[in-house]
């Protein structure tokens, strides 16, 4: 059990002290400084079923000042990922062959 984890994050705090309630103690990626691969990434995006766009954070300034109305391929979102790992959403549950999005923090819970 993987979590990708900001600390800083709200709902990434949230989904950790929600899966240590349920009796869970994953293995934490800090991601922002343990930074991912473009394999891992792949991986990652495979195990959740979507697309490399779909895990970008639109929020985010940097999605703002240097991708929003662009039209890049996958490899060029993956990249841009593996760049700016801001740009990736947040948590990411990883169990075995199953991934989940903690937002809402409940939606890790499908996947235990």
């Amino acid at each position: 059990m993987i979590l990708y984890h900001n600390p800083r994050c709200r709902k990434s705090r949230e989904t950790l002290q929600l899966l240590k309630d349920n009796g869970h103690e994953p293995d934490i990626r800090e991601y922002l400084k343990e930074l991912p691969t473009q394999k891992e990434l792949k991986e990652v995006l495979a195990l959740l079923g979507i697309s490399a766009k779909q895990l970008i954070r639109t929020t985010e300034a940097i999605y703002k000042s240097d991708y929003k109305g662009k039209e890049l391929t996958e490899a060029q979102w993956i990249k841009a990922m593996v760049e700016h790992p801001k740009l990736i959403e947040r948590p990411i549950l990883i169990v075995g062959n199953k991934a989940a999005i903690g937002r809402p923090p409940e939606q890790v819970l499908t996947i235990i």
